[in-house]
């Protein structure tokens, strides 16, 4: 299996992350996989998606589809 090489790379603060340092997911959304992290805990390997796996969970949170 590969390493993904992440050292430089661009993280993004998720729109849905808040600004009291709570739910802080990041993403990267430059590469053919999405990772994502928790940015409180940056050392710790981050789960990286499909795109289009990513996308379709995304869609499903913005259309509050997952908590029905």
């Amino acid at each position: 299996m590969r390493t993904l090489n992440l050292t430089r790379v661009t993280w993004r603060k998720s729109s849905y992350s808040n600004s009291e340092g709570g739910a802080c997911l990041e993403v990267v959304d430059s590469l053919p996989v999405v990772p994502v992290r928790d940015s409180k805990d940056v050392g710790r390997a981050p789960l990286v998606f499909g795109v289009g796996a990513w996308s379709v969970f995304a869609g499903a949170v913005k259309r509050g589809d997952l908590f029905e």
